[in-house]
């Protein structure tokens, strides 16, 4: 992580409870301070006052999709260091590109791997704000 004296933020907006007890149970083991919306309604208010490090964001959620809401948090120059790791079961390349396009640092598919998520969610921390988008097309 960046610093190991700077307690990393993350925000979680899951609908599903099954993902947000894993990703509870992942979060809480790693360290990390988390919170969770359960609908994108509200979400990009949140990620405005909060200022997360990491928002970890469902792609179809009730109210508003994540899609709008990256593409929000994008919009506002205030929100420039936050990270957005866009997470989906429709993991198809369209759906990677699209995410990306719109402005998210990192894409992951459901059901996910906890070891492939922890990995990306170094990755995304250890980048500086910015910095943490990957090279390709998202068909790896």
């Amino acid at each position: 992580m960046e610093d190991p004296a700077k307690q990393v933020d993350i925000l979680v907006v899951e609908d599903e409870d099954n993902i947000a007890i894993a990703l509870n149970f992942l979060l809480t083991r790693e360290g990390y301070n988390h919170k969770r919306l359960e609908t994108g309604t509200g979400a990009v208010d949140v990620i405005r006052q909060s200022k997360p490090d990491l928002v970890l964001l469902d792609v179809m959620l009730p109210g508003v999709s994540g899609y709008d809401i990256c593409q929000s948090v994008r919009a506002d120059p205030e929100c420039a260091g936050v990270r957005i790791l866009m997470m989906t079961a429709r993991g198809s390349a369209a759906e990677w590109r699209k995410g990306m396009a719109l402005g998210a640092d990192g894409f992951i598919s459901k059901p996910f791997d906890l070891d492939q998520l922890r990995k990306e969610l170094r990755r995304l921390l250890d980048a500086p704000p910015g910095g943490a988008r990957p090279e390709g097309d998202g068909d790896a």
